[in-house]
């Protein structure tokens, strides 16, 4: 045994060096992919949320974004990526490059982050809206709202988006309609960017309504917003504004004013759009002043602007398509490297077979060194399991002489119910017998009869309900029983109870109220309930005083249906309740005018609620009446 021991710790050494080669090796390969997505997605964020007032810089950050995400082979931070840089192009009016960005979003954007992808659905139908692609646009938007789905935020933005579309059809009712329901989301989530957005179409929706006024007004609000944001691209938009505000009510000196300074912000954001559309409020300003000589030279800038403005996208182009080259070129070098590293593993993938070849000849050796042993605890295993079975023998003599107590109670209960059934039933058939002789003999006429079993109709039904009690117990003791859920209106089920027991209310005088949710399903077994609420509330009449009240209602909580049968009757003690569910230990008491019972119905109850997924439970005090109370599954169509 030491010799084998010895062997086994020279093979240790001998091969520790070629374990230890490729410890470096192995920590050179590995990259901490969750280091490296949280790096890539806080690069996008910030990104996405200096793009406004920084594109340049946001452009970086992006761009930095893509390159990562595509060496780590993360699509979700590519998807973004691509994402934040369509809305930096569309901030900055290259609206064909932003859509070439959008749609790589969306292709490398998964399903399982459906907010994402209505991200970059809004941002292509805002893209296309801005190249007049309205049909394309609204298809978008559509689309986005489907991955909206219940978001508040997200629902909010597409209706924005929307009234931008409208207004541009020159459907200002329904514009200003899509930006008012954009405005209640936004409120929800307290979006005041969105909100002074919003304001801004709002302006813009009346300028070309030629509402003046109106449009002066919400295009204060949206500039005082943007200030206090801050937002670049917003407060240039509304400098734009002014100035065709102005140029429509004679203020030409303050239109060029505005015009000049939407001319700067726009221009330092590298909004091209916005600065495009000073230019040409400028022009105006001064055609309608006469001053045709500086309306040359404002046309001048205006179309030496958006000469740039192409020039500028094709060069974009071009550097895109250069970009992506690079990109490429660096993917390539990666993937001659893992190349590489797929030859090394193969190395060490030889090295370690080598190892287990020799281990397993170690393995044999060991394995026919400890044969004997093996062999000689067998023997010991033997007796220990010998008195294991006799200890699990002796543990199931227990339990059959357990279950034999159990059935001794059982058959003591079914004989005290076959004897409180026999003594409750012979003296109702006996009186019934009775009436048939006297009537049959001349001694009571057809009224006295009528009157007669009119009074002891309410004992028939009590007879009739504790026999549909035996049979069901009974049934359930011998077979089982079998449930078949469908959906059950409780309402409906309890004014069917009200004209099951309506002679029996009558006799007392009670006030039977059905307070169940109309329409309100349960998921359960109909015949089930049916006998559960018939137990419950002929309880609650044969307990109730006369002049009392018996109340069925539902209430809804955690996508369950509470149903509860609650009276004014005599109530009970908590030892009493403690005895009720039990089946050793329940017992029945007579009514408040005498009748009869032999506590099988609760018991049933309690048992037909267990197996269509519920609970029964009783609330009560004496002389403050008693609510039983149960929950079933609500029905899905209503939860």
């Amino acid at each position: 045994m030491m010799r084998i021991f010895s062997l086994i710790l020279f093979l240790s050494v001998a091969l520790k060096p070629a374990f230890a080669q490729q410890g470096p090796q192995q920590k050179k390969t590995v990259d901490p992919a969750g280091a490296t997505y949280a790096k890539i997605d806080r690069l996008n964020k910030s990104a996405h949320d200096i793009f406004l007032n920084s594109p340049d810089s946001a452009h970086k950050l992006a761009a930095t974004a893509l390159i990562l995400s595509e060496q780590a082979k993360y699509p979700f931070g590519k998807g973004c990526a691509f994402l934040d840089l369509g809305s930096i192009y569309w901030s900055q009016s290259y609206y064909a490059i932003s859509l070439f960005y959008l749609r790589s979003a969306i292709t490398n954007l998964s399903k399982s982050k459906p907010l994402y992808l209505a991200d970059a659905y809004r941002a292509l139908g805002r893209t296309y809206a801005e190249l007049k692609n309205y049909k394309a646009a609204q298809a978008s938007l559509d689309t986005s709202l489907l991955y909206a789905r219940n978001d508040t935020a997200s629902i909010a933005e597409v209706y924005s988006e929307r009234a931008f579309i409208d207004n541009q059809l020159g459907s200002y009712e329904q514009a200003i309609t899509n930006v008012k329901i954009s405005a209640k989301f936004n409120s929800v989530v307290h979006a005041k960017g969105n909100i002074a957005v919003l304001y801004s179409r709002l302006a813009s929706i009346y300028i070309r309504k030629k509402a003046w006024k109106n449009a002066r007004v919400f295009n204060d609000i949206a500039c005082d917003m943007s200030v206090k944001l801050p937002s670049k691209r917003l407060l240039a938009c509304t400098y734009v504004n002014y100035a065709l505000i102005d140029n429509a009510t004679g203020k030409y000196n303050e239109a060029v004013n505005y015009a000049m300074k939407g001319i700067s912000l726009a221009d330092s954001l590298g909004v091209m759009d916005a600065e495009t559309k000073a230019f040409g409020a400028m022009e105006n300003a001064y055609e309608l002043q006469h001053e045709y000589i500086r309306a040359l030279a404002c046309q001048k800038r205006y179309n030496t602007v958006r000469d740039s403005l192409g020039n500028l996208a094709k060069v974009k182009t071009v550097t895109l398509v250069q970009n992506y080259y690079d990109l490429n070129a660096k993917m390539n070098g990666i993937a001659l490297m893992r190349a590489n590293d797929r030859i090394n593993q193969a190395k060490i993938k030889s090295q370690h077979t080598m190892i287990r070849l020799l281990l397993l000849s170690l393995a044999i050796v060991m394995i026919v060194l400890t044969a004997t042993y093996y062999f000689y605890k067998q023997k010991k295993l033997l007796s220990n399991k010998l008195q294991q079975q006799h200890t699990e023998l002796s543990d199931q003599k227990q339990v059959i002489d357990t279950q034999r107590a159990n059935l001794q109670k059982a058959n003591d209960l079914k004989d005290k119910l076959f004897a409180v059934i026999g003594h409750d039933l012979r003296s109702p058939v006996a009186n019934l017998s009775n009436i048939i002789e006297m009537f049959d003999e001349g001694y009571l006429t057809a009224d006295e009869v009528h009157d007669l079993m009119r009074n002891i109709n309410p004992v028939i039904k009590g007879i009739e309900l504790t026999l549909s009690n035996l049979v069901e117990w009974a049934g359930s003791q011998i077979k089982g029983i079998n449930v078949h859920p469908t959906n059950v209106d409780i309402f409906l089920m309890g004014m069917e109870m009200e004209q099951t027991f309506l002679h029996a209310l009558k006799v007392k005088r009670i006030e039977f109220s059905n307070k169940a949710y109309p329409g309100r399903g349960a998921l359960a077994d109909e015949n089930h309930l049916k006998v559960i609420l018939r137990n419950l509330i002929s309880n609650a009449i044969k307990f109730t005083q006369v002049n009392g009240t018996i109340t069925l209602a539902t209430t809804i909580e955690n996508n369950e249906l509470i149903i509860s049968v609650k009276d004014s009757g005599k109530g009970m003690t908590e030892e009493e309740i403690n005895n009720l569910f039990y089946i050793n230990t329940h017992f029945s008491q007579a009514g408040t005018l005498g009748e009869k019972g032999t506590g099988l119905g609760l018991l049933l109850c309690k048992e037909l609620v267990e197996l269509n997924g519920g609970k029964l439970k009783v609330k009560s005090k004496p002389g403050k009446g008693s609510s039983f109370y149960f929950n079933l599954p609500l029905v899905n169509a209503y939860a």
